[in-house]
């Protein structure tokens, strides 16, 4: 069976992709047609209580709901990372991976049941019709805003491209409320913040892996080489700390920026006909220039992908804590109108061989990050983990005897206080010395 798709990764991400396969007939044996026949008498069974819940149950139910709700059970009953997509989570989930919406562009926060504007995005319909950071949102076209949960607020501040909204402000200073008229534009996400590190050193944020993603990191690469200069520039770090992943192909992009040859990823499937392998085409966009890519307990899939090809290579130094151990593929297949399947096809392994699943990307430099001690006791507190890891899920990818729990995965707010940014800056500034950087391209990973 041969099939094309569009292979995504992520914690929460996805693509659209259409799949076309050729099933040949098969004559079945006695096998075969044994196992076939308890097939249709468990569908039968399912039958049976569908029917049952629909005449006996209390109250009457949605057929739609319980369909969905079955089909739901089904694929999560796989694997945590299998799930059915409804309509408008399809549709939301391609907004996610193009990284552009018809929209205002403005980054907002719920606050006492109204919205917040956190800051208007530059260059955007928001900005340039003046809605400023802090104001209060209160009324969109009219209607309240509170009573609304800030997704449904977000929705309907989405739309069309050149239509117009009116946004009712509260704003601190102001004496009355202030309509703002705003028509909607092309919003692009901004995956990528590049800016200058002590001078002269290229810092590249890379917070999610959309189809922006390289443009931004190209785009970026040459925004803090102009400012700093070619010969001037000491070295990049690219943080991909707490980036959940994305799209595949946007990885091998990222990862083949920096690299001139080699393969970037495989991925395996069921059967050994379905291997993929992908490399690098050669051109590194930075010439050679020190890297030290940061990692933690939130950097998984796509992150683990750029990370391992990188750390493979000897091209980058890893540095922070263990991420988060997603080695597992992910394609979406629509449903015509209901929506979409994403369903784990295949798991992916770095250039030597290692598969991640369920264990992550060991850094070369270990140096784990240490959450405030308020923190800390809030989220122990009401029984959240302070790390994160594959690893920890129910009904994860098994992936031998030796798999690892997650690390922490915060990253604190004022940069000043970010050991592991500090750490990555002393040793390209030379400050701070290491054996793991810069790294030895003479020694090789051994595969696993």
């Amino acid at each position: 069976m041969r099939r094309t798709s569009l292979f995504l990764l992520g914690v929460a991400a996805g693509a659209l992709v259409a799949v076309a396969a050729v099933q040949p007939r098969l004559f079945l044996g006695t096998a075969a047609e044994a196992a076939a026949s308890d097939t249709y008498r468990q569908l039968s069974l399912f039958g049976d209580v569908f029917e049952r819940v629909r005449s006996d149950y209390v109250e009457k139910p949605d057929d739609a709901k319980l369909i969905e709700a079955a089909i739901n059970g089904m694929l999560t009953s796989l694997d945590p990372h299998s799930s059915y997509m409804d309509a408008k989570s399809f549709r939301d989930m391609q907004v996610q991976t193009r990284g552009e919406f018809g929209g205002l562009g403005i980054e907002v926060t719920m606050e006492d049941g109204l919205v917040k504007v956190i800051a208007p995005i530059d260059d955007t319909p928001a900005a340039k019709a003046g809605v400023q950071a802090g104001d209060i949102i209160t009324k969109l076209d009219g209607d309240q805003v509170q009573g609304l949960t800030l997704n449904q607020a977000v929705e309907k501040m989405r739309g069309a491209v050149n239509t117009p909204i009116t946004l009712t402000i509260v704003r601190k200073g102001a004496e009355k409320p202030i309509e703002i008229k705003v028509v909607r534009d092309t919003i692009k996400v901004k995956a990528v913040r590049a800016r200058v590190e002590d001078g002269n050193i290229g810092y590249l944020r890379i917070t999610s892996f959309n189809e922006q993603t390289y443009d931004n990191l190209k785009k970026g690469i040459e925004d803090v080489t102009a400012q700093i200069g070619p010969d001037k520039v000491k070295g990049y770090i690219i943080d991909l700390r707490n980036n959940p992943g994305g799209l595949l192909d946007q990885a091998i992009a990222v990862s083949d920026a920096f690299l001139e040859r080699g393969e970037i990823v495989s991925t395996r499937g069921r059967n050994a006909d379905e291997t993929q392998r992908f490399s690098a085409r050669g051109g590194d966009l930075v010439k050679g220039k020190p890297i030290i890519v940061l990692v933690n307990g939130g950097s998984a899939s796509a992150s683990e992908i750029v990370a391992g090809a990188l750390q493979d290579h000897k091209r980058a130094t890893i540095l922070g804590s263990r991420s988060f151990g997603k080695g597992s593929v992910q394609t979406i297949i629509p449903l015509g109108g209901n929506g979409a399947l994403r369903l784990t096809t295949a798991r992916y392994y770095t250039p030597s061989g290692r598969s991640i699943q369920a264990k992550g990307i060991e850094p070369d430099i270990v140096l784990i990050q240490d959450m405030p001690a308020e923190q800390k006791a809030k989220l122990e507190a009401v029984g959240a983990d302070t790390t994160r890891g594959e690893a920890s899920l129910k009904g994860h990818l098994k992936n031998g005897d030796d798999e690892q729990t997650g690390s922490p995965s915060y990253v604190p707010p004022d940069p000043k206080d970010d050991t592991q940014l500090k750490m990555a800056k002393e040793l390209i500034e030379g400050t701070q010395k290491n054996a793991a950087f810069p790294p030895n391209p003479n020694k090789t990973s051994q595969s696993n």
